[in-house]
């Protein structure tokens, strides 16, 4: 069992009306982060202007954002699409928050994924909907970070099923419930599929806002979900070097709360794969790779819970031992592991169903994207394998300290993820050649990596953890 201490902080609500973008409700700070485009159409050519040269705004379009095809070859993914290996068998679990709770539900998964399908030319998605811990009338009402998530993990493993699984709408007022929530999720989730991504739903806030009992009951169903040959991956966070607020709630519809430089449970427990986030820049003929930076400001927005990877040191867990010998990493676990686009300046583009025959084009942004990149990568990789590899902790940093490192993972050295609360500037960390506390060893070229990690998974790596 990892060293633990125990650490507070007050929890409080906080509640913003709502707004109204074209046919669709959403709040007010989820449009404002970007999560929403302004513009609602029949056609790609409806979707907003493309932003002027130099721009730090978000990307409106299938124009400015990228397609999925962009990033399958971005990420060297479409090598392995084209030799059958596309997720098909796997399942990936999203945990999610129920409705009609917050956000308040704007679509219809089925339809936004029709649309998704159809737009991007992807073959038809494979969902389902375990209510076991929230029953509803209308389990397939979802928000934007459910249609997010699916959209996402489908764009990387378009043959893998998918499989909601509402946690209860309430669970990010504050931080008992919503440790309850993920755990339930989790172990829920361990007999229900092969890799589990965890976004909004079973975030738990900063470190400080979990007592010892609350991150034992985490671990213990971290540990579950690895003798189970499940994978966890996790976001980091959205606010750089500080943690997310104990009422991740409050956070998200734009109360104000003081920022604690700390990092984020569930990705801190050693047992999870942490997932950071970067800027990609790929080619928008083609989705060639060019180049990434640590995702920060100025494509963030300051004074709010969307500014840049969540990344730092755990002051709860001691250093696992796969990151023995880490350059950067002492007495207590690094995080992230590893990281991928999350700018939603350059996010890819999503579709969420406006009813009528339209849709809306929006851009994907956070580490809610580039958790449930790396979920669809390890759904590849567990049918390459024709296994589940569950815990990948281990063998990503054996690769991540090899000769072939450069080969399967893109190193970003730039950027960083300082925030700013005005007056308070929360000093971050600084990406650098290897493994940094921003975007952990990089981003994928998963066609060199998915069969180097096929390889060094071992079946012992969890053990002691």
């Amino acid at each position: 069992m990892p060293e633990f201490k125990r650490l507070y902080r007050p929890r409080t609500t906080s509640h913003r009306p709502l707004r109204t973008v074209g046919a669709v409700s959403v709040t007010g700070a989820l449009a404002a982060v970007g999560w929403y485009s302004p513009s609602v159409g029949t056609t790609a050519a409806s979707a907003a202007a493309n932003p002027p040269a130099g721009s730090t705004a978000d990307c409106y379009s299938v124009t400015t954002c990228y397609t999925p095809h962009q990033l399958e070859v971005a990420y060297g993914i479409l090598p392995l699409l084209d030799h059958g290996t596309n997720g098909v068998g796997e399942t990936v679990v999203l945990p999610e928050l129920a409705e009609p709770q917050f956000p308040l539900p704007v679509s219809d998964i089925r339809q936004d994924m029709a649309a998704f399908d159809k737009l991007f030319h992807l073959p038809t998605a494979h969902i389902r909907v375990v209510t076991t811990l929230a029953p509803s009338a209308s389990p397939w009402l979802a928000n934007g970070e459910e249609v997010l998530d699916t959209e996402v993990v489908h764009a990387i493993a378009p043959g893998a099923t998918i499989v909601e699984v509402p946690v209860n709408g309430n669970s990010l007022e504050n931080a008992a419930s919503a440790v309850a929530a993920s755990v339930a999720a989790v172990r829920l989730g361990s007999s229900l599929g092969g890799v589990i991504s965890i976004s909004a739903a079973g975030q738990t806030g900063g470190e400080n806002c979990d007592n010892h009992a609350e991150v034992a009951a985490l671990h213990g169903a971290f540990q579950f979900a690895a003798a189970h040959h499940v994978t966890v991956v996790a976001a980091s966070g959205d606010i750089g070097a500080a943690g997310e607020p104990c009422q991740v709630y409050k956070g998200l519809v734009g109360g104000a709360f003081p920022p604690v430089k700390e990092v984020n449970l569930p990705a801190s427990d050693p047992l999870v794969l942490g997932a950071g986030g970067t800027s990609l820049t790929a080619s928008h003929a083609t989705g060639a790779y060019i180049s990434e930076s640590a995702w920060g400001l100025p494509y963030g927005s300051p004074g709010t819970q969307f500014q840049a990877s969540g990344g730092g040191t755990s002051h709860v867990f001691s250093r696992p031992s796969y990151q023995n010998g880490v350059a950067g990493i002492a007495m207590y676990r690094g995080v992230p592991d590893v990281a991928a686009d999350a700018s939603p300046h350059d996010g890819m583009a999503l579709v969420l169903a406006a009813g009528g025959g339209k849709y809306v084009v929006r851009n994907s942004g956070g580490t809610s994207t580039s958790a449930p990149i790396w979920a669809g990568i390890i759904a590849l990789a567990d049918q390459y394998a024709g296994r589940h590899l569950g815990f990948v902790n281990a063998a990503i940093y054996r690769i991540g300290r090899s000769s072939q490192y450069q080969q399967a993972f893109h190193d970003v050295t730039t950027g960083d993820n300082s925030v700013n609360f005005p007056p308070t500037t929360v000093i971050g960390y600084q990406a650098h050649p290897g493994w940094d506390a921003v975007t952990g060893w990089g981003s994928p070229d998963a066609a060199v990596l998915v069969p180097l990690l096929v390889h060094d998974v071992r079946s012992d790596d969890a053990v002691g953890l």
